[in-house]
């Protein structure tokens, strides 16, 4: 399979925590993004939840009471 170069520029600190986590995966960092890279094609779209925090009806008329 060929290859090619993906440049991206993550916060350092991100990418040093999820450098730990990885290692302790026993994964590198081109690896886990080749792994999220196939979960997105499997998944046709991002291959996690994205959601915006919308609060509940109760919880709405709680904060209209408060």
């Amino acid at each position: 399979m060929a290859t090619t170069n993906l440049n991206i520029r993550p916060d350092k600190e991100i990418k040093e925590a999820a450098e730990r986590i990885y290692f302790s995966l026993g994964l590198n960092m081109t690896t886990a993004i080749n792994m999220f890279l196939r979960a997105t094609i499997r998944e046709s779209g991002i291959p996690f939840d994205l959601k915006l925090e919308v609060p509940s009806d109760e919880t709405i008329k709680a904060i209209e009471e408060g």
